[in-house]
């Protein structure tokens, strides 16, 4: 992938709503099949999102992802999501979240590919939890039901009950997005394929998976070393039958630019949330 959806909207590259629609609905239909997984991605922005020269996009960084959790009771880790990104529940210092964050983060994009620059910009997480308030209004206390006391305290001087947030799936079905589902699916998709006779499609334009994705495995890694051991089998396994080989080639350009790019940033890690109490 040449390049990410970060670097084309902070380009002087005009961006069509054809764009817009486009990507729009490439995030969410792989949001869909994640979700549908029961995996949620937990830091989808800009520069997770690698976009080639023929508009295709694919979600990346699964670094922070996890499977959800169904137990309210059981707490889920803050540090997720790029700041400007993170749903306010998680900026409210909730213990428990769905996938409704990763459907937050995705209405900041789809702001950002509009008006070409980041949607709530704030300097600390209170900031952040400001803008989006000043935007947005104040959520009543059902919405902050699962926020901390000093959190509650702070917004009491729109979306933000995650459990009315749309879902990947509802959000698909918008007439908005049809333009973006034909564009998609007539010239850029793998689903369907041009024969003598015209087009074929898929009978499944936006497809989800069952069972949900099983993580059993990961309990079996108890180090560092297991991990790697892991790893370097599954690319062995990759490169059995008449495939190309899996490697990396340091004085490519392809190697260059994603170095340099912000996937690969080590600070491109979310800030830790603010310590409400």
């Amino acid at each position: 992938m040449q390049s990410d959806l970060h670097k084309i909207i902070v380009s002087p590259q005009p961006l069509s709503s054809d764009h817009v629609k486009v990507f729009l609905y490439q995030i969410l239909r792989g949001l869909k099949y994640l979700h549908s997984a029961g995996i949620l991605h937990r830091d989808i922005k800009p520069g997770n999102l690698l976009v080639n020269s023929n508009c295709v996009l694919k979600i990346c960084d699964f670094g922070l992802a996890r499977l959800e959790e169904l137990d309210e009771s059981r707490h889920m880790t803050q540090e997720v999501v790029t700041q400007y990104y993170r749903a306010p529940e998680i900026l409210m210092g909730s213990h428990h979240y769905s996938n409704a964050i990763d459907i937050w983060s995705v209405g900041c994009i789809f702001a950002e590919l509009l008006g070409r620059r980041i949607l709530f910009q704030a300097q600390s997480p209170i900031q952040q939890l400001d803008l989006i308030t000043d935007l947005l209004g104040t959520p009543s206390l059902e919405a902050m039901r699962t926020a901390c006391e000093g959190a509650r305290a702070h917004i009491l001087r729109g979306p933000h009950k995650q459990s009315k947030r749309i879902s990947a799936k509802d959000a698909l079905a918008h007439p908005y997005l049809d333009e973006g589902r034909l564009r998609y699916h007539t010239c850029m998709c793998k689903c369907c394929y041009t024969t003598s006779s015209g087009r074929v499609y898929t009978s499944d334009f936006e497809p989800v998976t069952t069972p949900k994705f099983d993580d059993g495995f990961e309990k079996n890694l108890t180090s560092v070393r297991q991990v790697k051991e892991i790893i370097h089998q599954f690319i062995l396994e990759q490169q059995k039958g008449n495939r190309v080989p899996l490697c990396i080639n340091p004085q490519s350009a392809a190697f260059k630019s994603f170095i340099s790019s912000t996937v690969a940033q080590p600070s491109e890690m979310p800030p830790s949330p603010l310590v409400w109490e």
